[in-house]
Order: structure tokens, then C-alpha cells, then sequence
């Protein structure tokens, strides 16, 4: 066995663990894991309060979720490989343990920039612990033993992505001691405190036999690559898009290049490069690849444009809108775990060809029911509507990966699956990042147009105060100045001066009506300009639908199907 597996190797330390050591190794691993996809999706249900309590700008908050997806992102294979070199255990606790540190100090912000930054520290340390888990797996367990093991880590991540909000309303919901949203990132501490210690008595020693050496030149290429393209989408509604920021993105494609350009020399020169070239030449992964960077693109800037209109626009509470994503939940499982295992076998890629139609008619009717009905809507007219939408993104993803390593050569097998977990992370980060052009744009532009739509039931309470034709037109103009400023303005913590006007007219009894007609118009047109901002990003996301559906017809129609999507 020694020879078999040098003294040093992780292989060499695991092929003495029992069966019942691999279990709670396994149980360690999947802690780990859950914790970060968990804290990937959380923090969506979290954006209005943070909002409210942090004074957080629109960008700020895509930074929170995109943010780390994309520190994630950059540094996922740089992690991995570490992992060869140093060891999995090693890295393992370093990334539990910075996690942990970085969901502390994401508790206990106390402004945005803190909170941004704690996010993605978050996203940098999960890079390094979420890779050695799927190594261990491997060190672990026989190609046969992995399938289930893979399965059961595919299942977790379906079900842990769409619980995330869910899990986030009801912490909000129960308020633990005053704390508000913070636990949503509090909770980490003791989950990681018992992965980290956990690990250290449970998990295997050692590293790869044969590691390949980090490829620093090229991390630090496609984190500036990136940052130039994903910077400017984010910060470009609150800057007002100087003529610099399309600059950076410009920039950005030259950045690529080099780091393509790079990727070829660093194989040349020791074979180590972040990306191996060869793994683009296998056009089953280029395929799956590009079928997931726009997936990931849709169904990240689904759930965090969903719950916005949720809660900022129809005036849902945190516990209502996470209990509204149920559904997602359900058909996400239902699809991975049953539904896949029967299609995939006998329609082969026509599953994802359904699945995106099945996602598109769902996205239709989540967006029916809100443009009927606006803030009067009942989560019950959009279950269905989220229950196809779980389904189609399920039956997609299982598509997608049943295919991404199919034709990869084994010994490359370890790099293709840190690429493309890289590449999910990355359509998330780049998704939230478009789709937030696309929906704050929208909120800003439609917002005088959602007042005026409201404005006559002003006038209505107005004219049963007698009060003159003149006073009335005066009174709806200056409450649309406040409406329109406020959804314009760019730091929520400062109240604009046309509202100022507003809230300093004299009150008396005799005109509480004619506010309390003016606050429900508003809430009326906030609800209206949210569904019309929902439905800029649905068209958005139709499209992202319709290029699925054109990718779909790129995979095979015979496909076999197992626990592990393979």
C-alpha cells in the first residue's frame, strides 16, 4: 500500500480510515459544503433589512451577493490546487476557519462597505475549504462508492441553494435577540466552529502525490479581467456611467486575452497552468460549460430580482416572501432527484430542451399574477408558477452536468470540476451584475409613470376635502417629486429634499385622510414600479431561457443517469 500510495499522500492516510471514519469524514465535508452554498443564497431575503439598517445603496447590495460569487469564483481552482500542494486537511481548516471569521465580522457590520467586505472574505476562504471536500471524497471513497457520494453532494446543493432564502425568513422572522438579519451570518459561527474541530480529529492527513504547481500569474490576470468587466455593471447606475467605466470594460477583453494567451505558456512551461488548454479542446465540456455560465446567469438574477419585488415591492414580510420560494425548493428536488433519473434515460438532452420551456411558462406565471393584482397579490397565485420554474431549473441542471465531465480525460477530472464550479460561480456574479443594470435601471425610469398611474386617487381625496383644483395638482406634484427623487437617489440614508417639503406641510386631523391617501398611492405605485422592473428582468431572463433551449440541442440524445449526474 505504501508503494501503492507514498506516506505523504492523502490516499495513503484514508485507506486506513473504517467505514464508519469515512462517514462522519463525509458528514465533516458536507457540513462544510452546505454552509457555503447556504450562504451563497441567504443573504437575498436579508437585502431589505440590511438596507433599512445599514443605509445600503442598490450596488451595495449586488455586491453582497455577487460579490462572493465572485471572490468564490477567481480563487476556487487557485484553492484546489493549493490544497495538492499543502494538503486537504491543512487547507480544509483554513478556509472553515477564515469562514468562520469572515461570517463574524459579516454579523457584526456596522455600515456596507464592512458588510461588502466581510462578504468577500467569505467568498475567498470558501475557495480554499469547498475544494478539498470533493478531494477528500475522492481520497476516500472508490470510483464506485463516489457516485452515491456525489449524488448525495448534488442533491445537497440543489436543495441547499433554494433553501437558503427560506432558512434566511425565518431567522429574520424570529428576530434572535434583537439582532435583526445579522443571524443569518451569525449562525455560521458554531456550524464552523464544529466543522473546524471536527476536522481536526476526523478528517485524513496528507496531500496529492503528484501536486501541480500554483498558477499565481494567472489568478491575478482573471480576478483583474473580471473586476474590470463586473465592477462597472455594478457601480455604473450609482456613478451615473462616466465615460471611464465603459473604459474599464473595454479593458477587460485585452485582460482576457492575456490570461488566455498565459494559460497556454503556463502549460508549456510546467504543465500547471489554472485552466488546462486541453480541457477546451473536449467540446462535451466547452458545451456543458457554456450551457452553465448562462444558466447560472438566470437563475441567480431570478432569486435575487424575485425577492426583491417580494419584499421592497409588493411590502411582503421577510418570513411571508421566504416561504413564497417553497415551491422552487420542491420542484428543484422533485427534478434532481426523481424526475431527471426517469427523462434523462429516455428523451436525453430533450430534458433540458423541456426544462426550459417548462422555466419559461413558469417565469410567465410568477410575473401573471403580480401584474394583475400588484401588492394585493397572495403567494398562493405564484406557486405554481415557482414550482415549474424549480423544475425546469433542475431538469436543466442535471442536463448540464450529467454531460460536463463525460468526455474528460480522468487525470484532468480534478481541474475540469474546479473550472466549472468556477464558471457557475461566475455566471451568478456576472447574472446579478446584468441583471441589476437592467432592474434598478428600470426603477429609476418607470418611476414618475408608476405615480402617475396613482395619482387620481389623490386628486379624489383632495376633491372631498374641497380643496381647490390648484391645490390639488400642487399636492400630487410635489408627492411625485418625493416618489421619483427617492427611487433616484443613491444613498437610502439621506431624505431627499423635494420629501422634506412634503413631510414639513402642516398636519391636522382633518387632512389624516388625505395622507393616508397619498401613503397608499405610494405603496401602490412602489408595488407597480417593482412588477415593471421584475418584468425588464423577466425579459432578460426569457432570453437567458431561449439560448438554454437553443444549447440544449447541443448534448446527446442518449444519455445514462446515476446518483452523481454522470
Amino acid at each position: 500500500m505504501a508503494s501503492e500510495h507514498p506516506a505523504h499522500s492523502a490516499q495513503h492516510h484514508a485507506s486506513k480510515f473504517t467505514s464508519r471514519q469515512k462517514t462522519i469524514a463525509l458528514v465533516v465535508g458536507a457540513l462544510a459544503f452546505v454552509m457555503d452554498l447556504l450562504d451563497n443564497t441567504i443573504v437575498n431575503v436579508a437585502i431589505p433589512s440590511i438596507q433599512t439598517n445599514l443605509h445600503a445603496s442598490y450596488s451595495d447590495i449586488q455586491w453582497l451577493s455577487a460579490g462572493y460569487a465572485l471572490s468564490f469564483a477567481v480563487l476556487l481552482i487557485t484553492g484546489g490546487r493549493m490544497g495538492d500542494v499543502f494538503g486537504y486537511k491543512k487547507l480544509f481548516l483554513s478556509g472553515v476557519f477564515g469562514f468562520t471569521i469572515a461570517s463574524l465580522l459579516s454579523g457584526l457590520a456596522w455600515n456596507p462597505e464592512i458588510l461588502v467586505a466581510a462578504r468577500l472574505l467569505q467568498g475567498a476562504t470558501a475557495a480554499l475549504m469547498v475544494p478539498q471536500v470533493m478531494s477528500l471524497m475522492q481520497v476516500m471513497y472508490t470510483p464506485k462508492e463516489r457516485a452515491g457520494v456525489m449524488g448525495l453532494f448534488g442533491a445537497l446543493g440543489g436543495l441547499s441553494a433554494s433553501l437558503g432564502p427560506i432558512l434566511g425568513g425565518f431567522l429574520i422572522e424570529w428576530n434572535i435577540f434583537g439582532l435583526d438579519w445579522r443571524p443569518i451570518f451569525l449562525i455560521n459561527i458554531p456550524v464552523g466552529l464544529i466543522a473546524f474541530f471536527a476536522g481536526v480529529r476526523f478528517l485524513p492527513n496528507g496531500k496529492s502525490p503528484h501536486p501541480l504547481k500554483l498558477d499565481l500569474v494567472g489568478t491575478g490576470l482573471i480576478i483583474v479581467a473580471l473586476g474590470l468587466l463586473i465592477y462597472p455593471l455594478i457601480e455604473g447606475r450609482e456613478l451615473d456611467w462616466p465615460g471611464w467605466l465603459f473604459g474599464m470594460m473595454a479593458l477587460s477583453v485585452p485582460f482576457f486575452a492575456i490570461f488566455a494567451w498565459w494559460q497556454v505558456k503556463k502549460e508549456k512551461l510546467d504543465g500547471s497552468p489554472l485552466i488546462i488548454p486541453a480541457l477546451l479542446k473536449v467540446k462535451m465540456f466547452v458545451k456543458a460549460m457554456a450551457a452553465n455560465i448562462i444558466f447560472e446567469m438566470l437563475m441567480l438574477g431570478f432569486f435575487f430580482t424575485f425577492t426583491l419585488m417580494l419584499q421592497i415591492g409588493l411590502g411582503y414580510d421577510v418570513l411571508k416572501a421566504a416561504l413564497t420560494n417553497i415551491p422552487v425548493a420542491v420542484g428543484i428536488t422533485a427534478a434532481m432527484v426523481g424526475i431527471a433519473g426517469v427523462l434523462l434515460p429516455r428523451i436525453g438532452r430533450y430534458t433540458m430542451t423541456l426544462g426550459a420551456l417548462i422555466m419559461a411558462l413558469g417565469l410567465w406565471l410568477t410575473y401573471l399574477p403580480v401584474s394583475m393584482h400588484g401588492r394585493d397579490t397572495q403567494p398562493l397565485e405564484l406557486t405554481i408558477g415557482l414550482l415549474l420554474v424549480g423544475l425546469g431549473m433542475g431538469m436543466s441542471m442535471v442536463t448540464i452536468f450529467s454531460n460536463a465531465l463525460k468526455d474528460v480525460d480522468t487525470k484532468h477530472a480534478g481541474s475540469a470540476s474546479g473550472t466549472m464550479n468556477a464558471i457557475q460561480q461566475l455566471g451568478g456574479a456576472i447574472g446579478i451584475a446584468f441583471i441589476g443594470v437592467i432592474f434598478f435601471g428600470q426603477l429609476s425610469s418607470y418611476a414618475a409613470t408608476s405615480f402617475d398611474s396613482v395619482s387620481p386617487g389623490i386628486k379624489t381625496a383632495a376633491a372631498k376635502l374641497e380643496l381647490p383644483v390648484s391645490a390639488q395638482d400642487q399636492l400630487v406634484s410635489m408627492a411625485k417629486t418625493c416618489y421619483v427623487d427617492r427611487n433616484n437617489q443613491k444613498d437610502f440614508s439621506q431624505t431627499p429634499d423635494s420629501c422634506k417639503q412634503v413631510e414639513n406641510q402642516p398636519q391636522s386631523p382633518v387632512m389624516k385622510p388625505l395622507g393616508d391617501a397619498i401613503a397608499n398611492a405610494v405603496l401602490d405605485a412602489n408595488a407597480k414600479n417593482f412588477v415593471s422592473a421584475y418584468h425588464a428582468g423577466l425579459v432578460y431572463a426569457w432570453v437567458l431561457v431561449g439560448i438554454t433551449f437553443l444549447l440544449s440541442f447541443m448534448f446527446p440524445r442518449k444519455m445514462t443517469y446515476d446518483a452523481s449526474g454522470h
